[in-house]
């Protein structure tokens, strides 16, 4: 009887004896609940969206928050002891604010007007570039947008644009009764004049070569009596 006793004795102190590292063991599986986080092996209750952890929670007292400073947000619950910094919308990269950063949310940023943008993050856009611009003798097939570059095409044979139409116009083409001065190309239409307009612009010329022709020997018949005068006297 006395062996037996002291055989249940033995097992009950190996038992004993293991117990630190069954607790061990438990602690390091420790699981929190998705509103808490682990610290020491313990599970605190995490902070509310717009502040963070200030004090850890203890035995007898509850995790103590802290609300966002300026320029800082925290979108979720968290066991962090820092919010996360806001978005900067800066100009220099070609973006504006669409919406102002909060305690619990982070700024939004768009591009420029008359820009797109080429990188985003999330519902952010981080950076724009300015929208192309169509080259004299290209038309606009699409305007840009904020997420879209401007489409450029060039004009057909006979038509042209200064490059800020949305489709190239045809040529003028000058008939018997006006005159072709200035033939037309991709980025500029053809100037005609009428032959009326043509004649009249001859004879004002003419007219303007007889008058200055004129007012020289004027002025130069003025001069020489005025010299001759002055030696006689």
């Amino acid at each position: 009887g006395g062996k037996i006793v002291s055989n249940l004795k033995t097992k009950f102190e190996e038992r004993l004896s293991s117990l630190p590292l069954v607790i061990s063991v438990l602690r390091n599986s420790l699981s929190c609940h998705p509103a808490e986080y682990e610290i020491k092996d313990e599970c605190c209750p995490k902070c509310q969206p717009g502040t963070h952890v200030k004090k850890d929670c203890t035995e007898f007292m509850s995790t103590s928050c802290q609300t966002c400073s300026n320029g800082t947000f925290m979108s979720q619950i968290t066991g962090l002891k820092y919010c996360l910094p806001c978005t900067n919308c800066d100009t220099g990269s070609g973006v504006k604010v669409k919406r102002s950063c909060t305690k619990t949310l982070d700024a939004i940023c768009e591009p420029l007007e008359g820009f797109y943008c080429i990188d985003t993050k999330e519902d952010s856009c981080v950076a724009a570039e300015k929208h192309s611009e169509c080259k004299p003798g290209q038309y606009i097939i699409t305007k840009g947008t904020a997420s879209k570059d401007t489409l450029c095409s060039d004009c057909s044979h006979g038509t042209f644009s200064d490059g800020t139409l949305t489709s190239c116009r045809p040529q003028t083409k000058c008939d018997a009764e006006n005159h072709l001065i200035k033939p037309g190309t991709a980025a500029a239409d053809a100037e005609c004049v009428g032959n009326g307009s043509l004649t009249a612009a001859m004879i004002s010329v003419f007219l303007l070569l007889i008058l200055g022709v004129a007012l020289f020997f004027f002025l130069y018949r003025k001069k020489y009596l005025s010299d001759r005068n002055v030696s006689l006297s």
